[in-house]
């Protein structure tokens, strides 16, 4: 039948080798305490002892009853009073504190010395602040300028931050380096351990460039930027050993971030100049072979101009302008002579006004001289009178005259009328050719005027790349970038780095007093832990 006491009676029964077998095993539970432990008891125990040093100690427990308990688990022989951890008081941490006094006192003198030498010995530091006023629009020089401006907010604020990176980066650093000489300055250049036996061994342009890497690392350590929330203004912080060495610095890196802002503009404007400079050569080719193209046709087809007009067309038009004079000369030439035919038909040749010559007009005077000269002897003398006669007779003379002279006008004006009717077939037939010759231009000027748009659109973005790549070029000269300093670096009264030595002796003060106390503190845990329990009765 199962009782509930007999698994501990036989565990108890044991022998005793088995049961430091089973110690022996290694389980984390053998570092609990036993169950068959007391702990208060025990503790009450230890207080009374305290309370009370005359009370006697419990006699030791007989070798066979001792065979009879178990061992204790190997947690309990390493740290016999772990489980009276929690009933660690007030009293006990202050006795740890007294007995640990020696070791407060050592880590306080230790860190308030270490204090002392670091203030003593650390390389000061003097901090320097330029303001900045980065304003992302650029000077307005020239109206269609190489770089655009975003009025968006977001994208102005990513222009300034741009622009702090850059007054940071290793291009405004190295103008620094250069202008200063920092490469010989022992505070940015530190000689390393075995300096001069690596020298030996190493060329004057390998330690220029290892002097140039250190001055970088340094100087880059000791420049710092921020852009202000909500506004364009950056501050620059540099700090140097030295508070005009500080002040030098910091204008200097201002300079050169101007020059690098500078450089950087006029490095892209020169880029895009030399891009279309040698576009340029090519749109010249272009040009020159559509013009020639121009030439070529009009020589061809004999496509002559002047004053913007082809040579036919003028040629057509006066032609034209030619026969309709000839046209009328004809008409007035063919006119005079019909009236010229119909007045010697009706025998008015004394009197018509058709026949106009110096010889007309003589015997017209003499014709009508004798003719009053007649009318007179007719009224003086008789019918028969011989004057009289005589008179008729030459008058009869003179008309036959008159008559002759005016067959020749009108054989002169006939002349005049073939020679006039002669120049206008003539001019007419010139003006038919010289029409057919503006048909057959007017058709060729239709290819030519195409050919001439395109040498003028060629020769128009020739010149507007030629225009563009000159003002670039002048561009290049011209320092547009809107940076501006509002306030400039002062010599700082006092360093910031080391704090003053007695804020250095009292944190180190401080420091060594958590240090002891804490030292103190866990060497009496440690020692309270590891201190055997007594025995129990």
């Amino acid at each position: 039948m199962y009782r509930p006491n007999e698994p501990r009676q036989q565990r108890s029964a044991e022998p005793v080798h088995s049961q430091r077998a089973m110690v022996g095993r290694g389980s984390l539970l053998n570092f609990l305490p036993s169950e068959d432990e007391d702990a208060p008891a025990l503790f009450e125990e230890k207080q009374a002892s305290r309370r009370d040093p005359d009370v006697r100690r419990p006699q030791p427990v007989p070798q066979a009853q001792a065979e009879t308990e178990p061992t204790p688990h190997v947690g309990g022989a390493f740290f016999p009073r772990l489980h009276l951890v929690s009933k660690i008081g007030v009293d006990d941490v202050l006795r740890w504190l007294r007995d640990g006094m020696f070791w407060i006192i050592a880590a306080v003198t230790i860190c308030t010395f270490a204090a002392l030498v670091y203030a003593m010995t650390a390389s000061p530091r003097y901090t320097v602040y330029t303001d900045i006023v980065v304003d992302p629009s650029n000077l307005n020089v020239v109206s269609d300028d190489v770089f655009t401006t975003n009025p968006q907010r977001d994208a102005q604020l990513l222009e300034v931050e741009s622009k702090l990176r850059i007054l940071t980066s290793r291009n405004v650093l190295a103008r620094v380096i250069d202008e200063l000489q920092l490469t010989r300055d022992p505070e940015f250049v530190k000689p390393a351990s075995f300096a001069s036996l690596r020298n030996l061994f190493s060329s004057k342009q390998e330690q220029q460039v290892n002097n140039e890497l250190a001055a970088m690392r340094a100087l880059s350590e000791r420049v710092e930027a921020r852009r202000e929330e909500r506004s364009f203004v950056v501050v620059m912080k540099v700090w140097s050993e030295e508070p005009a060495k500080a002040v030098t610095l910091s204008n200097a890196i201002v300079d050169a971030f101007e020059q690098e802002l500078f450089q950087s503009a006029a490095e892209s404007a020169g880029r895009v100049a030399k891009n279309l400079n040698a576009r340029l050569d090519e749109l010249r080719r272009n040009v020159t072979d559509a013009e020639r193209a121009v030439e070529d046709f009009r020589r061809v087809n004999g496509l002559q101009s002047t004053n913007g007009q082809l040579v036919s067309n003028q040629l057509s038009g006066e032609l034209n302008t030619q026969v309709l004079g000839a046209q009328q000369r004809f008409i007035q030439a063919e006119t005079r002579y019909s009236q010229m035919s119909a007045a010697i038909a009706q025998g008015r040749t004394a009197s018509a006004s058709e026949f106009e010559s110096e010889n007309m007009t003589n015997l017209r005077e003499q014709y009508n001289m004798l003719q009053q000269q007649i009318a007179s002897m007719q009224r003086t003398f008789g019918e028969r009178h011989p004057r009289l006669v005589a008179a008729r007779s030459e008058r009869t003379t003179l008309e036959g005259a008159l008559a002759d002279e005016a067959r020749r006008i009108l054989e002169r004006a006939k002349a005049d009328m073939d020679r006039e009717e002669q120049a206008l077939v003539a001019l007419r037939g010139k003006a038919n050719t010289e029409k057919s010759n503006v048909f057959t231009d007017n058709e060729a000027q239709v290819q030519l005027r195409d050919l001439e748009r395109d040498a003028r659109a060629k020769a128009a973005i020739y010149e507007t790349h030629l225009a563009r790549a000159q003002q670039i070029t002048e561009r290049q000269q011209i320092d547009t970038t809107n940076v501006r300093v509002i306030s400039r670096a002062l010599p700082p009264n006092a360093r910031t780095w080391p704090p003053r030595t007695v804020i250095l002796l009292i944190a180190g003060g401080m420091l060594g007093l958590f240090l002891g106390v804490s030292a103190a503190i866990a060497l009496g845990l440690w020692r309270y832990i590891r201190r055997p329990q007594p025995a129990t009765a």
